[in-house]
């Protein structure tokens, strides 16, 4: 149970809760579609140099398929050591799929290699309550993060009383909000006021089409004649997988905004269409979100972490016009990129 989990990870229950820019970690792979040591280490690298404050590994942006290929465990190893070796309190977020057995199983993996938290992905053959249970049974073995995912990359609707439910489960410390839908945002919001969690469930956007409003606004959500404020605290983001550097800094004036800077409300209301903008292009949203993984992959690619943008299946690349829209915004927004800190520490990472 939360009460008897060691000191360490209580710290990083802590830290989690504070807010912290996690990006959710590709898959480095070579032209063979074998894995890519050096650059998934690079990758690490990056991320913890950049000021992340944790990673999500086995998530999405990871491609899910992973689960099927036995790179999991290796690649979940990999992240945690590269992590380890950097001196910082990083928490390490580990991605779990599947029906409950196979969930259980991954977050035994994960805690087996020293992982913090698990991030639960829904499953859409279960019902809600069983995806409850589900929670229940991985929450377990390590504190779970729930996942409200898109459906157009799996996910499923999921109802308001679905949230509140999940959100009055102990072992539930986070929520990722993602389905890029204000109404179903609205119902994870009301979910967990009406758990009566709103001061223990953390939540972070991964909604990467609305990030910086996300981050600046305190939501006033009434139930039952009670009126709580809730805010996201971080984001757990694909579009922090890439410019990672900038992410810090944005969320570092997000909290001062929340905190009453006017002047950082306005600006990052002025640069939210921006960096909606560069998502639009990079997660290929003209195309249902079929080229989200590649396009991730070749930002990756043009600042030279990535050597291409092979994914685990062949089939999976961008998008017809989807590199011209890239194109595009690398030269609306040069704003958004930290070409500078990659180059100055590339040579370093990929050692």
């Amino acid at each position: 149970m939360l009460s008897t989990v060691p000191e360490t990870q209580a710290s990083m229950r802590d830290l989690f809760r504070r807010g912290l820019v996690i990006p959710a970690h590709p898959l480095a792979l070579t032209e063979d579609r074998k894995l890519d040591e050096r650059r998934q280490r690079a990758l690490t690298r990056y991320y913890v140099e950049a000021g992340a404050g944790g990673l999500a590994v086995g998530v999405h942006t990871t491609q899910f398929a992973l689960h099927g290929t036995g790179l999991l465990a290796p690649v979940l190893e990999l992240a945690a050591r590269t992590a380890g070796e950097s001196g910082r309190d990083v928490l390490m977020v580990a991605g779990a799929t599947g029906p409950t057995a196979q969930a259980v199983a991954e977050a035994e993996l994960a805690r087996s290699l020293g992982y913090h938290m698990v991030l639960l992905s829904p499953y859409r053959e279960l019902d809600e309550e069983a995806l409850v249970e589900r929670a229940r049974a991985v929450g377990e073995v390590l504190p779970v993060i729930g996942f409200y995912l898109q459906p157009a990359v799996g996910g499923k609707p999921l109802s308001r009383d679905f949230w509140t439910r999940l959100a009055s489960i102990d072992s539930v410390v986070g929520i990722k909000v993602a389905p890029f839908d204000r109404y179903r945002t609205l119902d994870v919001l009301h979910g967990v006021v009406r758990a009566g969690r709103a001061d223990e469930v953390a939540l972070y956007t991964g909604n990467d089409d609305h990030i910086l409003a996300d981050l600046i606004t305190a939501h006033r959500v009434v139930v039952d004649g009670r009126e709580v404020e809730v805010e996201f605290v971080g984001g757990l983001l694909g579009q922090w997988a890439v410019w990672v550097r900038r992410a810090v800094e944005l969320l570092e004036e997000a909290t001062r905004a929340r905190s009453g800077d006017d002047g950082a409300v306005r600006r990052l209301l002025s640069l939210d269409g921006h960096l909606t903008d560069a998502n639009a292009a990079i997660f290929d949203s003209a195309n249902g979100f079929h080229g989200c993984i590649p396009g991730i992959h070749e930002v990756l690619r043009r600042q030279g972490l990535l050597a291409g943008r092979w994914c685990l299946d062949p089939a999976e690349d961008l998008s017809p016009g989807q590199l011209a829209e890239i194109d595009r915004i690398w030269a609306a927004y040069p704003w958004l990129r930290d070409d500078d800190f990659v180059a100055d520490g590339l040579d370093r990472w990929l050692s």
